[in-house]
């Protein structure tokens, strides 16, 4: 496929990592459609290739990935149905170069994401080159979805167990709620001085805390676009 002269970059980029991502998807598969910009992309192409003959079914990790699914004609199934995934394709906040450790979460559907991702055979992670880092937490602090009763106790719990903690608000000011019906918490990885294993282990011992956006060890891999191609990533540190 050709691009616009006037694409941004990063989109260009995007494109190419969901259009190889979607290309990964056989006939007979039972696959899960992530959410955010690229997984939306991927979406698209997996619909088009459902318009032309592919035989598949899908579960989505979120509502408006479920919508423009339908919207596509790509059959949707449940976990009732189909208690197995062949294969889930998501983009991430952050990818830890060597681990493929993951941060994900700021499309606020984390819960459903880790759910279908637990569910898969294998999860592929389509981004641009931007959501690389030597670190998790460089660039974006861990979502943890929360119980919205008592949220103010758990934020506590969370900050006196080392994590800068601030809760996600809407525009209007008012609290962004999950497709779960949760509330989210924006928590500082870095400053908290935690290995991500660590903070993760810490995080699910807190009451009220129901998910975080901490991937570790989830990721098949990872593909990247970018302005010479493709490029994919697996695992070398383990």
């Amino acid at each position: 496929m050709t691009f616009p002269a006037q694409m941004d970059p990063a989109e260009a980029a995007k494109q190419k990592a969901a259009e190889w991502a979607a290309a990964q998807v056989e006939d007979g598969m039972a696959v899960g459609l992530g959410s955010g910009t690229t997984s939306a992309l991927v979406i698209q192409e997996v619909g088009r290739r459902v318009a032309s003959g592919l035989r598949i079914t899908a579960i989505a990790t979120s509502e408006q990935s479920h919508r423009q699914a339908l919207a596509l004609g790509i059959p949707i199934t449940s976990f009732a149905q189909t208690p197995h995934l062949d294969l889930t394709i998501d983009g991430a906040d952050e990818v830890q170069e060597g681990t493929l450790h993951l941060i994900k979460g700021h499309g606020g559907a984390l819960l459903r994401e880790k759910i279908v991702a637990m569910a898969s055979r294998r999860l592929l992670i389509a981004v641009d080159p931007r959501k690389l880092v030597k670190a998790l937490g460089s660039v974006f602090a861990v979502p943890v979805e929360v119980v919205p009763f008592g949220w103010e106790t758990t934020a506590t719990r969370l900050r006196e167990a080392g994590f800068e903690c601030e809760l996600r608000l809407k525009d209007d000011g008012q609290p962004y709620i999950t497709d779960g019906q949760h509330y989210i918490l924006h928590c500082d990885l870095l400053k908290s001085g935690q290995a991500a294993e660590q903070a993760a282990e810490t995080m699910k011992r807190i009451v009220g805390v129901v998910e975080h956006g901490l991937f570790l060890g989830m990721a098949s891999e990872v593909v990247i676009g970018g302005s010479d191609g493709i490029k994919i990533l697996e695992r070398t540190i383990f």
